[in-house]
């Protein structure tokens, strides 16, 4: 249970995050962070600059119903959707047809570009006159030709091949040349002053445009029950833009005009051919009826047979009646075949069956359809095909009806014919004269009937024609925004603003995530709560003065040393008699400045009044003669430990004048077995005896990972100060002290972190100067 909670605890500890702490961190950055925003809103101002302006050009048309009629409604009619199917009508409407007629029209495959500083954008039109010399079909692959206005000519660059033109006057209409326009410029006349500007002319096929502005061009429905479509582009002329959205919607309305015009000039068609036949018969019976009666001497018939003749009247109308069905059926039985379901077939021209009447039209309307769709999808698409499947079964039913119909009409005129056979037994009386006279008058007033029916039905065709109503309604022209939709400065500028925080926050987050340094007091206490840290020294950016050579100094560096002195105090075991204290300063690794401390510690005691030696026992790596200027093999320790005749007093140096109680004993010379050395028993004699006579035994000893020469030692130390640096040490290498003080190899450790603020970025700072009212030095 107790194991639970403490692990919980510490789970607790290390999840705590001083917000305070990491925000300061950041803040001590505040110079980068101020500079990445000018930069990055800077770039801003540059981008929206110079970036070019895409303004969006919206139109909203209405697609109108071919059904719609004058009809009064009906449920069906209320309930129904529209007929229209508006994917079709999209298709249609941005099929590479009806695009290139738009490129033709506009000459879009001609564009003209203003060229700035820094860069290029398109114009609608140059100022200046232009007239193309060459046809859109002739032109069969790219060029551009870059014109340039000088003071009184015109420079001409073909950058296809690099074939400069020039033309005086700023006219090239009066000169001969080979180029593809000609362009005039009136300077007295243009109230834009265009000298020095340069423009660039080029040239593109008719199909390349015509692709490219079919990718721009977006077509959406408003809705789902709506019969609106919206038309967008997008482009840096919203002049242009208008004028092309605007010209699609003036050719797909035509295109849709033409369409419905086709039934109709199809039918009048139809009946101009059937004219030429029905003229001809007609008087061919004219003729022969004249002869009949001038040749048979024929005035008048017989008062005596009129009642006879009034029955035979009533059968020979619906004899005539059946004959004009014939006729008509046979006629359209004959357009069938010799349309083969290519063409359309005439509509509404007098068949009395509406059933045929209904399927013709059904089959004119897939007839349309399937031409449709063959323009703008292909033939073997699979819409096409089911159209295409469509008309093959309507011409079917088509020519099964008219089968039909004509069977059953030769019927009906079988029976009437065989009721006339009784009527001519009652007038049997008449000559046969008369009833041939009345066979010639009957067929004259069938085709008279016939050919006015079919003058009818062609004025009734070229009325359609004429009347035809509009595909598409315009609901809203074409019409740009005001401001342009990209580049958006409010946009950019505040993804500026947040990039210029973001990118600083990002490295500096990254390089403390990669960061394995310690930087301050927290991060040891973090590993160990064990071990107190009794100092923190300051670093310092200049390296002179970063000795404790004055007792009365007060420089930051001075007041850090006093601290760790008195601290000192706390950790040294109570002992009854006042015998002396024996410091160890060691580290980890090299470069940690344990001479540097031991050095200045020892300064610092004996600047209160303490008499200090300051013993050298790094000897692998001794550092001490280089603060004070000695010569590094003068005699000392080694020399001590290796000769027994050698008096330790003899190797004792005063460093300072101005500290006379303190006392320095270097390493001496480099011995190749320093391990043997320290723990030949003389080294323990040296601190008995040095204790007589000191307050203070301050040892400066080698580091302990990389030897065991200290921790030969160490039971001689009443307490051993372990220095890390700041922005140096690894934090994984306090994990190794921790480890020789819970093991007891090293007894009664503390801390001491060298070269505090060394990096401001972890918020860690030192300035004894303000914590404790001294100036750098008095």
């Amino acid at each position: 249970m107790d194991n639970s909670i403490k692990s919980m605890m510490a789970f607790q500890e290390e999840e705590s995050i001083d917000l305070k702490k990491e925000v300061n961190r950041y803040l001590n950055f505040w110079p980068w962070f101020i500079l990445a925003t000018i930069i990055m809103v800077f770039s801003a101002y540059v981008y929206l600059r110079y970036a070019p302006k895409i303004y969006q050009t919206n139109a909203k048309v209405k697609i109108l119903d071919e059904s719609d009629g004058l009809e009064l409604p009906t449920s069906a009619f209320i309930f129904k959707r529209s007929n229209i199917n508006l994917e079709n009508e999209i298709e249609i409407l941005t099929s590479y047809i009806i695009i290139e007629r738009v490129v033709r029209e506009l000459n879009l495959n001609t564009k003209f570009f203003e060229v700035g500083t820094i860069q290029t954008s398109p114009v609608a039109n140059l100022p200046f006159e232009y007239e193309q010399l060459v046809h859109q079909d002739s032109i069969i692959k790219s060029s551009t030709y870059e014109v340039n206005i000088e003071n009184s000519k015109f420079r001409i660059v073909n950058n296809t091949n690099e074939k400069v033109y020039e033309f005086s006057n700023h006219n090239t209409f009066s000169s001969e040349h080979d180029l593809p326009f000609n362009i005039r410029y009136n300077t007295e006349a243009s109230s834009e002053d265009v000298i020095g500007k340069t423009f660039l002319i080029n040239f593109n096929t008719v199909k390349m445009a015509a692709l490219s502005l079919k990718s721009q061009i977006e077509v959406e429905a408003i809705g789902e029950q709506s019969d609106l479509l919206q038309l967008t582009l997008r482009g840096e002329s919203f002049e242009l833009s208008e004028n092309i959205i605007n010209t699609l919607l003036d050719v797909f309305n035509k295109d849709g005009i033409t369409d419905r015009q086709l039934v109709s000039q199809r039918t009048i068609d139809f009946i101009d051919n059937r004219f030429e036949f029905l003229a001809s018969e007609l008087d061919d019976i004219e003729v022969d009826r004249q002869e009949f009666k001038q040749k048979n001497n024929l005035v008048d018939l017989g008062t005596d047979a009129e009642l006879g003749l009034e029955q035979r009247t009533k059968s020979d109308e619906e004899v005539f009646r059946i004959e004009n069905q014939l006729a008509l059926a046979e006629l359209l039985n004959d357009a069938l075949v010799s349309t083969n379901g290519s063409s359309l077939l005439p509509a509404n021209f007098g068949l009395d069956n509406q059933g045929i009447n209904n399927l013709i039209n059904e089959y004119n309307t897939a007839v349309l359809e399937r031409d449709k769709l063959t323009s703008s999808a292909g033939a073997n698409n699979p819409s096409v095909k089911l159209v295409v499947s469509t008309i093959n079964d309507l011409e079917t039913n088509i020519k099964r009806s008219l089968t039909s119909y004509i069977t059953q009409l030769k019927m009906s005129q079988g029976q009437i014919k065989s009721r006339n056979r009784r009527f001519i037994g009652q007038v049997s009386q008449i000559p046969e004269k008369e009833k041939l006279l009345r066979a010639i008058e009957r067929q004259q007033k069938i085709k008279e009937s016939l050919y006015l029916l079919l003058l009818q039905k062609r004025e009734e065709a070229a009325i359609n024609l004429a009347i035809t109503e509009p595909s598409i309604k315009v609901v809203e022209n074409a019409l740009s925004s005001v401001k342009p939709i990209s580049p958006k400065s409010s946009i950019i500028y505040a993804g500026a603003l947040l990039a210029g925080l973001l990118i600083p926050f990002g490295f500096l987050y990254l390089m403390f995530m990669l960061d394995t340094k310690l930087h301050g007091k927290d991060d040891i206490t973090n590993i160990t709560t064990d071990i107190p840290v009794i100092a923190e020294i300051p670093d310092l950016k200049k390296k002179e003065n970063i000795i404790f050579t004055d007792p009365n100094d007060r420089s930051a560096l001075a007041e850090s040393f006093r601290i760790l002195s008195s601290n000192v105090d706390y950790i040294l075991p109570v002992k009854d008699n006042k015998k002396s204290n024996v410091i160890y300063c060691t580290s980890t690794i090299k470069g940690e400045g344990k001479t540097l401390v031991s050095l200045n510690l020892s300064l610092a005691l004996s600047s209160i009044n303490k008499k200090v030696l300051l013993i050298g026992a790094d000897l692998r790596n001794p550092q001490i003669h280089s603060y004070i200027s000695e010569d590094k093999h003068k005699p000392g320790l080694s020399n001590y430990l290796h000769e027994i005749e050698f008096n330790w007093k003899d190797a004792i140096i005063n460093g300072f004048d101005k500290h006379p109680n303190h006392h320095i004993i270097l390493s001496g010379s480099i011995p190749p077995n320093p391990a043997h050395l320290l723990t030949n028993g003389r080294f323990k004699d040296l601190i008995e005896e040095a204790k007589k006579d000191y307050d203070f035994i301050i040892v400066d000893t080698a580091p302990t990972i990389l030897v065991t020469d200290t921790m030969l030692i160490s039971q001689l130390a009443d307490a051993t100060i372990y220095i890390a640096r700041a922005n140096y040490t690894e934090k994984n290498l306090l994990n190794y002290s921790k480890e020789l003080h819970e093991s007891g190899r090293i007894k009664n450790m503390a801390y001491v972190l060298n070269s505090v603020g060394a990096s401001k970025s972890y918020g860690y700072g030192y300035n004894y100067g303000y914590n404790y009212g001294y100036g750098t030095k008095s």
